[in-house]
């Protein structure tokens, strides 16, 4: 199996023009400036001299902003300059990101011709009153639209939501996991709201009119969300904002970030959780008073058993006075586990 390398070019607010009440694609992403195709093939070259692995797939991917509401010349600027790399044999495939009402059959042929695989869409939410109130600028219907269309033509469907916007409840956003579920996208990302300095949302929390979710929340929230997709099938492939220099911990000085649910190992809590869970619910089906269980995991799941900071062994031994001994196995799938019981009360 090829391992897969992704080479990611910010193109921020080019094309946007919304102004979301949450957002400053500049402070996200952390560049300030356009993008010129003399900088996608820099940004290219650096990655693949430092691709070790022979066998991979290499993806070159447009983040930020709005790529198909850009210039239509700039737009072709900066695929052909990918594009060259895909002709070489040195780059497989090119994805971007976009607004979903800046989706038709015009622009789907043109980027099929420069050998884009996948698009991402960003939705948000499915209900129109909170796009409305973070001005997003576009409605659900736009979202159900540009996705069968994407599909139609062949292209892979990424989805983008978040948790947490201004009026949005658990039962909104369960219901944004359904509605982008039935549109079917091979992916998503998750995003929990964080409240940027110099945004509108940030003007509205200091004048207490918006109250962020805590990290817990955001977890217990992420969690649901993920179960569900999974259940599905469809691949989770990042959950929070990639942590930068701007997005980091709001205690520090140069950090953008003024409240919310940052933490720097977001999606490690989520999936320390989600493991919990598990385990806490194979525990208490066990029909003897445990002391200590031995759980046998591969080896790339121990740290999400014993959690962040040993989290997961403490509140097993607070929850249940059972502690808990590792063992990493090869032979064991990813994602599974087995208990056994060392000692019994």
């Amino acid at each position: 199996m090829k391992k897969e390398y992704i080479i990611p070019i910010f193109v921020p607010n080019l094309g946007c023009p919304m102004e979301c009440t949450f957002c400053s694609q500049e402070k996200i992403t952390g560049k300030q400036t356009n993008v010129t195709a003399k900088d996608v093939k820099e940004t290219i070259e650096y990655y693949l001299k430092n691709f070790k692995d022979n066998s991979k797939y290499v993806e070159v991917a447009f983040f930020g902003g709005s790529f198909t509401g850009i210039d239509v010349e700039i737009q072709k600027e900066l695929l052909e300059a990918a594009n060259e790399y895909i002709k070489k044999g040195k780059v497989n495939s090119i994805r971007l990101s976009t607004r979903p009402d800046y989706i038709n059959k015009d622009i789907l042929k043109m980027l099929k011709k420069y050998h884009v695989k996948t698009i991402e869409l960003g939705v948000q939410s499915s209900n129109n009153y909170i796009l409305s109130k973070s001005k997003r600028g576009h409605t659900f219907e736009d979202v159900i639209k540009a996705s069968k269309m994407i599909r139609l033509h062949g292209f892979r469907l990424g989805h983008q939501m978040m948790v947490g916007m201004p009026e949005s409840t658990e039962l909104d956003e369960i219901n944004t996991t359904k509605d982008l579920i039935k549109l079917k996208p091979k992916m998503v990302r998750i995003y929990p709201v964080l409240v940027i300095k110099g945004t509108e949302l940030a003007r509205e929390y200091e004048d207490g009119e918006y109250v962020p979710l805590t990290v817990e929340q955001a977890v217990e929230r992420c969690k649901e969300i993920i179960y569900m997709f999974r259940k599905k099938k469809i691949d989770v492939i990042r959950v929070g904002l990639q942590n930068t220099d701007e997005i980091t911990d709001p205690k520090k000085e140069t950090s953008e970030v003024l409240a919310g649910p940052y933490h720097p190992a977001f999606r490690q809590l989520v999936e320390d959780s989600m493991w919990y869970d598990s385990i806490a619910e194979k525990i208490k089906k066990i029909n003897m008073k445990v002391k200590e269980v031995e759980i046998t995991v591969n080896p790339e799941s121990v740290n999400n058993v014993i959690g962040h900071k040993k989290e997961n062994a403490k509140k097993l031994k607070e929850m249940y006075d059972v502690d808990i001994a590792v063992k990493p196995d090869e032979n064991m799938k990813p994602g599974k586990f087995e208990i056994n019981v060392i000692e019994t009360y």
